[in-house]
């Protein structure tokens, strides 16, 4: 079994679909979009700034973070 590092992490762009009537749409599909199944999503918001969230280990996890509105850093380390 192959062991993943923080090398085999990558962005991901995601199409906009656009419509002057009805907005944008991005869509996110299992093993399309994203390299794998998703098998839950979950939302993190009103966290305040200068926060930590995290800093806990997921051993064997592939994951796609989405800034919907601001921005937040990401550390990643496979030490």
């Amino acid at each position: 079994m192959k062991k993943n590092s923080v090398y085999d992490c990558s962005i991901i762009e995601l199409d906009k679909h656009h419509s002057d009537r009805k907005g944008n749409i991005s869509v996110i599909e299992n093993n399309d979009t994203i390299p794998f199944e998703a098998k839950r999503v979950y939302y993190l918001y009103d966290v305040p700034g200068g926060e930590a969230r995290g800093s806990h280990a997921h051993k064997e996890l592939s994951q796609l973070i989405i800034a919907v509105s601001g921005s937040f850093s990401v550390t990643l380390d496979d030490g």
